[in-house]
């Protein structure tokens, strides 16, 4: 009778290779390890001035003298109903909402259709397109605020609302074409075929079919045309001259300015109530955001 001699691989079930790859897998761990680490530390590095601007933002000039680093003792939360008030913060901030969101849906009401032509429609004449609208992001602002000056002085738009929401849009078209073109071109064109076959004409097709594909692309527009329109200065500083029409970004500029030496209990809280908006916007559109981005970098 023949005996047969198992190996300890086999009688463990594994195969003998198994322990071979075992430093693999352990140097696999220790790499997604420091990975993990590195993030975190980089995201504490980035973290770390907003989460002291905010502490900052609730102690008392005294306070942040004798202690730079340091939680608020006593607390003052009184920083932000002082400069709020000072500042103007609400009327800006409503001045800043309405010119922002005037601007969004221009440049989502004109750029969806354009960018679902262009990369639907591969002609001559919509390469040459396609490529103006890249050109335009070329263009620094202070090249054409003369002549937009003078163009707004002429329509009598100047200190209005439909003046900046004008400019902020043409000057944001260029990147919103430019990434629902990316966008769409990495999309499929079934489900629009389907609906031509099923008798949609164009723009049901795209208003049904289409733009809500768009959506992620959408949702990061919206924050990239919040931010820039946000962070800007130049054009509501000559464009909007009425203090009525002050957007918070040159309130806050103002506000500093008109100071001449600010304490950091001024500071910190004008800096904070200038940002927070932002900061909820992304907080709400993130997950929309990182699909957009994910999205629009496929094949082009």
């Amino acid at each position: 009778m023949t005996t047969t001699t198992m190996e300890p691989a086999e009688l463990s079930g594994h195969p003998a290779r198994d322990g071979r790859d075992r430093p693999k897998r352990r140097a696999l761990r220790l790499g997604h390890r420091a990975s993990a680490s590195l993030l975190l530390i980089v995201t504490l590095v980035v973290l770390l001035p907003v989460i002291l601007m905010v502490i900052n933002s609730v102690r008392t000039s005294g306070d942040i003298g004798a202690r730079p680093i340091g939680l608020p003792h006593p607390l003052a939360l009184g920083n932000y109903g002082d400069i709020a008030t000072r500042m103007g913060y609400v009327r800006s901030l409503l001045n800043t909402l309405i010119i922002a969101a005037g601007s969004i849906v221009l440049v989502i009401a004109a750029g969806a259709p354009a960018a679902w032509v262009l990369a639907r429609r591969v002609r001559r004449w919509t390469r040459a397109a396609y490529r103006l609208f890249v050109a335009g992001l070329t263009v620094p602002v202070f090249v054409v605020t003369t002549p937009l000056y003078l163009l707004m002085q002429q329509l009598g738009i100047l200190d209005t609302y439909f003046a900046a929401i004008l400019i902020y849009a043409s000057f944001n078209l260029p990147f919103a074409v430019f990434f629902y073109v990316s966008f769409l071109r990495s999309s499929p064109q079934e489900l629009e075929e389907a609906a031509a076959l099923d008798g949609c004409g164009p723009l049901a097709t795209f208003w049904h079919v289409v733009f809500p594909l768009l959506r992620p692309a959408t949702a990061t527009i919206v924050i990239f045309v919040s931010l820039a329109i946000w962070n800007d200065v130049v054009v509501p500083l000559l464009f909007l001259t009425d203090d009525n029409l002050k957007t918070v970004t040159l309130s806050v500029y103002s506000f500093v300015g008109s100071q001449g030496t600010v304490s950091s209990a001024e500071l910190f809280p004008a800096v904070v109530l200038a940002s927070a908006p932002l900061i909820v916007i992304f907080l709400v559109l993130q997950r929309h955001i990182i699909a957009g981005i994910t999205a629009g970098m496929g094949k082009r």
